[in-house]
């Protein structure tokens, strides 16, 4: 198996380089040149194993320069059941309101309380050992963006991993004061966290500027010292979310949901850098039966808008949201989906790209358009019908939605209310409602406990548990008495210095 370039179809290398590189010298990402295939046969065989195996198998077919007992090592290090709790990283959970009849697919029992932790609990594992293969001796500097999850959930998987550093940057007015919370106080000797004068888009633009600047690399090569990615823009990130798709029908297929073979669902994935979603994609292209999966965006809905039409435009005003993970206007992912819906032309998604990144939008054919809807229905919803979803959920199907979730809750009530479509529907749920507790005791119509002081966050949690009579998860709990470690602020422009000192340079 090999790996080529969106913006360079010459450019081929093994999945050691890909993870240990990130992104490619050209700005382009890496993806698979084939797909494997995934028969009826070796679903049938999947159903009964566990994560691990699971993993193990999925992986196994990408990773072909690994060995077998190195892919094992990985997926019995990320996925221990002291990572995860509940006895399964993903469990899917039945909902059931009049004819809807759903499925909640729980991604967030790992140390971070969210979905990224499906990833980034194996990626440095991965990293470590693609390192050793193709760069051995040098220390990877983890460059990180973040809207909220993945820069707690980095820096948590990274922590006094041996080879690595880890620098996480995010918006300082963009993320969940438990987001926050995460990210400032983690432990760990080779980690990094600053804050950003700007928003996420701000710092994912910068973050993909510093790694092909040649003046930085050159800095870190004589410190024995090179870049890599923990955003989904590795592929070493996004290969791990394709597995709990398989793993969510596999236990459809294990309640009597799924029987007969062939029978599809419909997934539902709330959005923002398209990583997530085209994990799914690239699931179903495997040989996943898949009918539908359904893009659900926030305020922020230059994806729907551009599954709609076809025209892509980020110039348009930036919502802050209680959504935050999702506030994202460049979904950097979306270009791998261009390249495979495009069948590999190489030359126009760059194209596309140099316009995005000129003129900050670009319209792609009528053929391409097609592709994509054929595949994908797209809808948005406002901070005031999240909150509604986040209440109706808890009084109609007693269940407790972070807004995220929320959002694709409220988005596939939208899609089955226009299309009738009875395909069994998975809503991919993505966060703790706990790291989001001011916006969801509002939803459910409590007055917020506050006081002055640092545990003003904490304080909520607990009313948000008395409230709902459910459990704070243990991760949560245990961040009460953690002291601040980290309150550096730089402007986007000083970005640069700022990698530098958390690196140990300057």
């Amino acid at each position: 198996m090999k790996y080529t370039c969106t913006r360079n179809r010459m450019e081929s290398v093994e999945a050691a380089q890909a993870i240990a590189q990130g992104i490619s010298a050209s700005g382009g990402l890496f993806v698979p040149e084939q797909l494997p295939q995934i028969t009826y046969a070796d679903l049938c065989r999947m159903q009964n194993m566990s994560y691990v195996e699971l993993a193990e198998e999925i992986l196994g077919r990408f990773l072909t320069d690994f060995t077998a007992d190195e892919i094992r090592e990985c997926a019995e290090a990320a996925y221990s059941p002291e990572k995860f709790s509940g006895g399964h990283p993903a469990p899917l959970v039945m909902l059931q309101n009049g004819e809807i009849t759903q499925y909640a697919l729980e991604l967030w029992h790992g140390p971070t309380c969210a979905f990224k932790d499906m990833a980034l609990q194996i990626l440095p594992h991965l990293l470590v050992k693609s390192l050793a293969k193709t760069n051995p001796g040098k220390t990877a500097v983890i460059l990180v963006a973040t809207s909220g999850d993945t820069g707690k959930a980095a820096l948590e998987g990274f922590k006094d991993v041996d080879g690595t550093r880890v620098l996480v940057f995010y918006p300082q007015d963009g993320v969940s004061p438990m987001q926050k919370r995460q990210m400032v106080t983690q432990e760990g000797a080779n980690v990094g966290v600053c804050a950003i004068e700007g928003n996420f888009d701000d710092a994912q633009t910068a973050v993909k500027g510093i790694f092909t600047d040649a003046s930085m690399q050159a800095v870190l090569a004589q410190h024995q010292m090179m870049f890599s990615s923990a955003n989904s823009i590795n592929w070493g990130r996004l290969l791990p979310q394709i597995v709990y798709y398989f793993s969510a029908y596999c236990q459809l297929m294990n309640s009597g949901e799924i029987d007969y073979e062939g029978e599809k669902v419909n997934f539902v994935v709330p959005t923002g850098n398209f990583g997530n979603i085209l994990a799914g994609y690239y699931a179903m292209k495997m040989g996943l039966p898949v009918n539908r999966l359904i893009c659900a965006s926030n305020e922020n809905n230059v994806l729907t808008d551009f599954i709609r039409t076809g025209t892509y435009n980020r110039c348009r005003p930036f919502h802050t949201t209680i959504s935050p993970s999702m506030d994202i206007l460049v979904s950097s992912n979306l270009e791998r989906l261009l390249y495979d819906m495009t069948n590999g032309d190489a030359e126009k998604v760059s194209g596309w790209m140099r316009q995005l990144s000129e003129t900050g939008s670009y319209t792609v054919d009528a053929e391409t358009l097609a592709k994509i809807q054929s595949v994908f229905y797209a809808d948005f919803c406002d901070d005031t019908a999240t909150m509604q979803t986040v209440k109706k959920m808890k009084e109609t199907e007693n269940y407790l939605s972070d807004p995220h979730s929320a959002v694709a809750f409220e988005v596939y009530h939208r899609y089955h209310a226009v299309s009738g479509d009875q395909t069994p529907t998975v809503v991919v749920s993505t966060a703790s409602p706990y790291k989001f507790s001011a916006s969801v005791l509002t939803a459910l119509g409590s007055e917020l406990y506050a006081q002055d002081g640092v545990n003003d966050e904490f304080e909520q949690v607990y009313q948000l548990s008395a409230l709902t009579g459910t459990q704070v998860p243990q991760p949560i709990q245990a961040l009460a008495g953690k002291p601040v470690r980290f309150t550096d602020v730089t402007a986007v422009a000083d970005m640069r210095k700022a990698v530098l000192r958390l690196a140990g340079i300057e």
